[in-house]
């Protein structure tokens, strides 16, 4: 199956690592961190401009790529569960 992340991104839910609330998980020096790593490896994909509610954390062929998207986690996993 796949997930829409937002404009035109759409992954294989087998590839997902963790789906997690930007505004939770950002409290956290340690997420804090990791964003900052995969920004400055390229590894961040913006799917929106809007204000972003989420990040999706892929693995796909050993590639590691963090989606930021404006979808609340529970609209994404909902989506997800949908089929």
């Amino acid at each position: 199956m796949y997930l829409h992340l937002g404009a035109n991104y759409v992954i294989n839910d087998k590839d997902i690592l963790g789906i997690f609330d930007i505004e939770t998980t950002t409290v956290s020096p340690i997420t804090n961190k990791y964003l900052s790593l995969a920004q400055k490896s390229h590894k961040v994909v913006y799917t929106t401009y809007d204000l972003p509610r989420s990040f999706v954390v892929c693995s796909e062929k050993g590639k590691t790529t963090v989606y930021v998207t404006q979808y609340n986690t529970s609209t994404l996993i909902k989506r997800e569960m949908k089929f």
